[in-house]
């Protein structure tokens, strides 16, 4: 089955886009704090020029729905919905955090830790293993804490990756049963581990009508009150 589909990830730090063409992917990708909005909707019209198509090519749209920061998982599904909207092509929804844990190399086989800093003190954190189609499922529920209170899975060695591992790392070592086998504090979700991961939904016909795209915050609030901070 051959399909033309779009993925975007504004989670984090990263503004990211990727277009996958059957097998091939091609992306941009730009560390860019709070130039999200600016930049999304260029890159998409770059990529789609470099691939000699137009939007109404297009089979799907792939989008990383969080955690993250709230205004840039926000906008990452207000693009994808209306894209797909206009378009009327289907969504597929891919963890944030799954698509960290996909960008850690393929010869990492332990099973990954992904952390995302969340601000307030706090940690995005998931725990996934890699399949042996090569692509990342979930072990366990994906949480939002201090990561000094991070449960982690015992009885493995794990890869950690993510930014919460330069914020936090001697919290989350405490967390862990040893020294990660690998580790990478500066990595983003990038939109091409999300267009990975939902290609295979895409093509099982999981993938959700626009309005079902919903995002994944974990938390309900952006900053802590001035009462909570004199807590802290």
């Amino acid at each position: 089955m051959s399909f033309n589909l779009l993925a975007i990830d504004t989670a984090t730090e990263a503004c990211s886009a990727a277009l996958l063409l059957d097998d091939t992917l091609i992306e941009r990708s730009e560390i860019a704090p709070r130039r999200h909005a600016e930049l999304i909707l260029p890159m998409i019209e770059s990529l789609l020029a470099e691939a000699g198509i137009g939007r109404r090519q297009l089979d799907g749209i792939a989008v990383g729905r969080g955690p993250g920061a709230f205004t840039g998982v926000r906008l990452a599904i207000s693009v994808a919905q209306g894209l797909a909207l206009g378009l009327d092509v289907p969504v597929v929804p891919v963890s944030s955090l799954a698509a960290l844990a996909q960008d850690i190399p393929a010869h990492v086989s332990s099973p990954m830790l992904a952390v995302i800093d969340a601000r307030m003190g706090e940690i995005y954190a998931g725990a996934f293993r890699r399949t042996a189609d090569g692509l990342v499922e979930a072990i366990g529920a994906e949480s939002v804490g201090p990561a000094a209170q991070l449960v982690v899975p015992g009885g493995a060695d794990w890869a950690v990756v993510g930014s919460a591992w330069t914020v936090y790392r001697d919290a989350l070592l405490q967390r862990l049963p040893c020294e990660p086998l690998w580790a990478d504090g500066a990595r983003y979700p990038q939109a091409r581990s999300v267009a990975r991961l939902a290609a295979p939904q895409f093509a099982a016909g999981t993938a959700v009508a626009a309005e079902l795209a919903l995002p994944v915050y974990l938390r309900d609030k952006v900053a802590l009150t001035l009462e909570e901070q004199r807590a802290r």
